[in-house]
C-alpha cells in the first residue's frame, strides 16, 4: 500500500500511519505539506500511488478547493477526502467533485478506512491496467525513440546534440523527475564518447550525496538508448533567477551555497568542469543543487572525457588554463564561480566576444572590468575568485566559502548602516 497524504499535521499523518500499518506494515504513507509547498504540478497524476488522501483544509488553504482540480486530472489517483464528517452536506459536496470516498478525520473508522484503501488500491490498479493497453498509454512511455517503462512521459525540456532531457513522472517514486536520454551508438563517434561520459556521471554523482549535488535516482538500458532519472527542480536555475536584477546578499547567498557545493565535490576529488548558471538549479525551499556532472573528472575514473585537442565546456565560464586544454583542479571551478558572481552582481558577462576563441582570449589576457560605485568594496573577492594564474587564486571552495560569508556579514552590516 502506498499512499499521498496531503495535510501538514504531522499529528495526524502519525495516526494514519497507525491505522494503515496494523494492516499492511510495509504501507509507505507520503508526506506532501500544502502549506510549505502550495499548488502540485499541474502535469503530476499520482500514478505511483494507490490512493491519496486530502485534507479539508491546513494554514492557508482548503482540500475542498483543491479537489475539483486534481479529481479532474485524466488518470489521478483515487482521492479520499478527510473531512469533519462522512455523511454532512460537505461531504456530499466532496463526492460530487470527484472524491472516490470521505473518511470522517476526527474519529477514524479503522475497519472503514481500511475497506475503502483497499476499494481504492483495486480501483487505481484496474484503471493502470487499462490505460497502458490504450495508445496514449503506450505513447506515454515513449522518450523520443526510446521505450522506457515505469515512466509517464510529459514533455521535452532540452535537446542537446547528444542527449535529450525530458520531464516524466517516476511511478516507483511517485513524483515528477527529469529523464536525460541518449543513444546507444556502437562505433567509433562523438556519441560513443557521449555515452561514456553519460555512465561517467552516473558513477561520480552516485558517490558524493549531499544536498548540493543533483539526486541521481536511476540508470537504465532501453532498446537503442540508455537514460538517467534525476531529481526535477520546480523553481528552475539559476540562468532563469537572474533575469531580473539580483540584490548584492542574494547574489552572495548564492554564490555561498554554490561554493558549498563545490566543497562538497571538490573533497572526494570530483572536479565539475562546466559550472555555470545553467548548471545551477533551485528547490522549492530556496537550496540549490550542482547538475550536469558529464563533463566532470574523478580522480578514480581512468576515463578522460576530452580527445587530444579537443576542449571542452562553456567558453564564457571556463577558466584560462581549462580554455587552454591545460592541466586543471579545483581553483578552475572557483574560477567560474567567480564568473557567476560577477555576473549576479552587474547583470553581464565579464569576458564576451562573438568568437568562442576570442572570448578564451580575454579570459587570459584581459582585466576585470570595473563595477559600479556601490559594487566597488566586492572587487577584491572578485579578483581573487578570477585570478589569471591558479595560485593567485583561493586555494580551495573551503577558503573562499569563508571570505563569501565574510563579504555576506559585510553587505548586512552596509544595508544595516544605510
Amino acid at each position: 500500500m502506498r499512499l499521498l497524504v496531503i495535510d501538514d499535521d504531522p499529528r495526524y499523518r502519525a495516526l494514519l500511519r497507525h491505522h494503515v500499518t496494523c494492516y499492511w506494515p510495509e504501507a509507505d504513507l507520503v508526506s506532501y505539506n500544502p502549506a510549505q509547498r502550495g499548488p502540485m504540478q499541474a502535469e503530476y497524476l499520482a500514478q505511483g500511488f494507490d490512493a491519496v488522501l486530502l485534507d479539508e483544509d491546513w494554514a492557508g488553504g482548503r482540500g475542498i478547493d483543491w479537489l475539483p482540480e486534481l479529481a479532474g486530472r485524466a488518470g489521478f489517483a483515487p482521492i479520499l477526502f478527510l473531512a469533519d464528517r462522512d455523511d454532512d452536506a460537505q461531504a456530499a459536496a466532496a463526492r460530487a467533485a470527484g472524491a472516490f470516498e470521505v473518511i470522517a478525520r476526527n474519529k477514524i473508522d479503522h475497519q472503514n478506512l481500511l475497506v475503502t484503501l483497499g476499494l481504492a488500491r483495486q480501483r487505481q490498479r484496474t484503471q493502470l491496467e487499462v490505460w497502458r493497453a490504450t495508445d496514449v498509454g503506450r505513447l506515454a512511455e515513449q522518450f523520443g525513440d526510446a521505450v522506457i517503462p515505469g515512466y509517464r512521459r510529459i514533455r521535452r525540456l532540452a535537446a542537446g546534440s547528444v542527449s535529450v532531457l525530458y520531464l516524466g513522472e517516476s511511478l516507483a517514486l511517485g513524483s515528477l523527475v527529469v529523464l536525460k536520454v541518449t543513444p546507444l551508438a556502437r562505433k567509433e563517434s562523438a556519441i560513443d564518447q557521449a555515452f561514456e561520459r553519460f555512465v561517467q556521471e552516473f558513477d561520480i554523482v552516485k558517490r558524493i550525496r549531499h544536498p548540493s549535488v543533483v539526486r541521481l535516482h536511476d540508470l537504465g538500458v532501453a532498446p537503442g538508448h540508455a537514460y538517467l532519472v534525476m531529481e526535477y527542480f520546480v523553481s528552475g536555475d539559476l540562468r532563469t533567477r537572474m533575469r531580473t536584477a539580483l540584490p548584492a546578499a542574494t547574489a552572495l547567498e548564492f554564490a555561498r551555497d554554490i561554493a558549498i557545493g563545490l566543497d562538497a565535490i571538490h573533497s572526494v576529488g570530483v572536479l565539475h568542469r562546466d559550472l555555470k548558471p545553467g548548471n545551477v538549479m533551485l528547490r522549492e525551499d530556496g537550496s540549490l543543487a550542482l547538475i550536469d556532472f558529464g563533463l566532470a573528472k574523478h580522480r578514480e575514473v581512468a576515463l578522460e572525457v576530452t580527445h587530444s585537442g579537443l576542449i571542452l565546456g562553456t567558453p564564457h565560464y571556463m577558466s584560462p588554463e581549462q580554455g587552454h586544454g591545460e592541466p586543471v583542479d579545483g581553483r578552475s571551478d572557483l574560477y567560474s564561480l567567480g564568473i557567476i558572481l560577477y555576473e549576479m552582481l552587474t547583470r553581464t558577462k565579464p569576458f564576451d566576444a562573438v568568437n568562442p576563441m576570442e572570448i578564451i582570449y580575454k579570459h587570459r589576457n584581459e582585466p576585470l572590468p570595473s563595477l559600479e560605485p556601490e559594487l566597488r568594496w566586492l572587487r577584491p573577492l572578485l579578483e581573487r575568485l578570477l585570478a589569471k594564474r591558479p595560485e593567485q587564486r583561493f586555494a580551495s571552495a573551503k577558503e573562499a566559502l569563508v571570505q563569501i560569508r565574510a563579504a555576506l556579514d559585510l553587505c548586512a552590516a552596509i544595508e544595516t548602516v544605510a
